[in-house]
C-alpha cells in the first residue's frame, strides 16, 4: 500500500474523479479502524468534517473553489487552537478547553478550504520525545505498535504514516516535528523561527516554538508551507520576510548537482549513535555525492556539546513562565474542595499537570531564581550564541547541513521513561536547530534490520526554505524514497 499524497487528492478532486466527501469518508473510516490501536487522534470531527467536505463539493460544482487544495483533509496537533473545538495539549489541565478563536494557521487552512479531520495526540504541553507523556495515553508507531512514534508531535506523525490523514500540522520546539517524522518514516519540516505565525499555538518555549508540516513527501511539505507561511500582526515574532512559491523550487535530483553539503563531524562521532543510523547517513551522503554534490566536513562543536544542556535550561525557564497561567483561577482544570487560594493553586497544578511537565516547571523555576540565574540561565544564553555561530559558520561553507535526525530508530515503550536524561539525549541532533532559529527538514533515508524507519536532516539558513526543500527533494528523488515507501501497517 502506498500512501496518498495531498497532491494526488487535489488532482483527483480537480479532475472530478472523486469528491471531498468521498475522500473524507475514507479517512474517517481509517481513523475508526486504526485509532483504537494507534491512538493518534484525541478528538475526531466526523460530523464537522463531512459538513465541510459537502460545502467544498458545492463550491467546486459552481467553480468557486477557495484554492487548488479545497476539499483536502488534514489533521491538527492538539496544541493549536481551533475555535469551539477542544484543544487539550494532551493534558488534564485543559481537557475541556474550547478556544473562542482560531490559530492563524487554522484560519489559513480554512481560507484554502482544507478539511479538519480532528486534533491529534502529543506529549503533554509538547514536553516529550515519545508521546508517552500524554494524559490520554501514548500514540503507537504504525511500523510496529510496540515502539514509540516519537514526540512531541507523535499523533501528527502517526496520522500521516498510517494513512489516517494525508498530512498534518505539528509544532517543533526542540525536534518535535522532525524526530517523530524520522521514527514514522515520513517528512517533517521545521520552518525558520518567525516564518509561520505562532498566534494560537499554546506556548511551551516561546523563543523556540514553531509550527510546521508533516507529510508523505517533500513536495507536500512545500505545498503546505505555502499555505501557512507569512507575516501575522498578531504574532510579535512573526517575520515580514516575503514568502515564496516553495513548490517551484523543487527540481528533483538535479538540485544536488553542484550543491555544497556540510557534514558536521561531531554529529557523526557522538557517543551512542546507532551503527545502522550512521551507515544509512553515510549511504545517503554518498548518494548525494554521486548526484554531483560536494561533501564538506565542518566543525560544529558547540551545537553538539552544549545543545542538550542549553536547551533544557532555556526551554524549561520559558515553560515555567508560560505555564504559570494554569492555576485554577483563570481557565482550565480546578481541583475541587480546596479551602483557600494557595491550596487551590497548589492542588490544581499538582493534579492537572503530568510528571514530565511538573519536572520541567521545577527545573525552569530553579534556573530563573535569583540565586542561580547567572550560573544557569545567563550562561545558557551565551552558549546559545555560540551554537548560532556554529550554524552561521557552517553555512558560509555550504548550502545545507546534513545530519542524522535521531541517534537511533524508534525505541520500545518504557525504554527511556525511567531515566529522563536518556530520553532528553534522544533529541541531541535536533535541539540545536531551534536554538539557532534556522530551518530544517527530516526525511526517510532507509530502514533498520528490524524494519523501522531511519531519517536524516538537512538544515538551511534563515528563511532559506526554498533551497532547503529543493535539496531535500533532490535527495528524496535520488534515493527513490517515494517509490520505495511500502505499507506502514504490516505489524498492526
Amino acid at each position: 500500500m502506498s500512501l496518498k499524497t495531498a497532491r494526488d487528492l487535489a488532482a483527483a478532486l480537480a479532475a472530478g474523479e472523486t469528491t471531498s466527501r468521498e475522500v473524507t469518508e475514507k479517512y474517517l473510516a481509517a481513523i475508526e479502524s486504526l485509532n483504537p490501536t494507534l491512538n493518534a487522534y484525541i478528538t475526531t470531527l466526523a460530523d464537522e468534517a463531512l459538513a465541510a467536505a459537502e460545502a467544498s463539493d458545492g463550491r467546486r460544482k459552481t467553480g468557486q473553489t477557495l484554492s487548488p487544495l479545497d476539499g483536502v483533509p488534514i489533521a491538527i496537533k492538539d496544541n493549536i487552537c481551533t475555535r469551539g473545538v477542544k484543544t487539550t495539549c494532551a493534558s488534564k489541565m485543559l481537557e475541556e478547553f474550547r478556544p473562542p478563536y482560531n490559530a492563524t494557521v487554522v484560519t489559513k487552512l480554512e481560507a484554502s478550504g482544507l478539511i479538519n479531520l480532528g486534533k491529534v495526540n502529543m506529549d503533554e504541553f509538547a514536553m516529550g520525545s515519545s508521546t508517552e507523556h500524554s494524559h490520554v495515553g501514548p500514540s503507537r508507531n504504525p511500523w510496529n505498535p510496540n515502539f514509540v512514534p516519537g514526540g512531541s508531535s507523535g499523533g501528527s506523525a502517526v496520522a500521516v504514516a498510517a494513512g489516517m490523514a494525508p498530512w498534518s500540522l505539528g509544532s517543533d520546539t526542540g525536534g518535535s516535528i522532525r524526530q517523530p517524522a524520522s521514527f514514522c518514516g515520513i517528512v517533517g519540516l521545521k520552518p525558520t523561527y518567525g516564518r509561520v505565525s505562532r498566534y494560537g499555538l499554546v506556548a511551551f518555549a516561546s523563543s523556540l516554538d514553531q509550527i510546521g508540516p508533516l507529510s508523505v513527501d517533500v513536495q507536500d511539505a512545500a505545498l503546505l508551507l505555502e499555505v501557512i507561511a507569512g507575516h501575522d500582526d498578531r504574532d510579535s515574532t512573526s517575520s515580514s520576510q516575503p514568502t515564496e512559491k516553495y513548490t517551484e523550487a523543487l527540481v528533483g535530483a538535479k538540485a544536488l548537482d553542484g550543491l555544497k553539503v556540510a557534514r558536521p563531524v561531531e554529529f557523526f562521532e557522538t557517543e551512542g549513535i546507532d551503527p545502522e543510523v550512521s551507515a544509512a547517513c553515510e549511504k545517503a551522503l554518498q548518494t548525494m555525492k554521486d548526484a554531483g554534490a560536494t561533501i564538506v566536513d565542518v566543525k560544529m562543536p558547540h551545537a553538539e556539546e552544549y545543545s542538550v544542556s542549553t536547551y533544557y535550561v532555556l526551554a524549561t525557564a520559558e515553560a515555567s513562565s508560560n505555564l504559570a497561567r494554569y492555576d485554577g483561577a483563570h481557565y482550565g482544570y480546578r481541583e475541587p474542595g480546596t479551602q483557600n487560594i494557595v491550596e487551590m493553586f497548589s492542588k490544581t497544578r499538582a493534579a492537572g499537570f503530568g510528571a514530565e511537565v511538573k519536572r520541567r516547571i521545577m527545573l525552569g523555576t530553579f534556573v530563573l531564581s535569583a540565586e542561580t540565574f547567572d550560573a544557569y540561565y545567563r550562561r545558557a544564553a551565551k552558549a546559545r550564541t555560540l551554537i548560532q555561530k556554529d550554524y552561521a559558520e557552517a553555512l558560509e561553507k555550504a548550502d545545507v547541513i546534513f545530519a542524522p535526525t535521531a541517534p537511533s530508530p524508534a525505541f520500545k515503550f518504557g525504554d527511556k521513561t525511567a531515566d529522563p536524561l536518556t530520553m532528553y539525549l534522544s533529541d541531541i541532533f535536533t535541539l540545536s536547530l531551534n536554538l539557532a532559529g534556522y530551518c530544517g527538514i527530516s526525511l526517510p533515508i532507509g530502514h533498520s534490520e528490524g524494519g523501522l524507519p531511519i531519517g536524516a536532516q538537512l538544515f538551511g539558513g534563515a528563511f532559506q526554505e526554498s533551497k532547503l526543500l529543493a535539496s531535500a527533494h533532490g535527495l528524496e528523488e535520488a534515493l527513490g524514497i517515494a517509490n520505495r515507501r511500502a505499507a506502514t501497517l504490516a505489524a498492526v
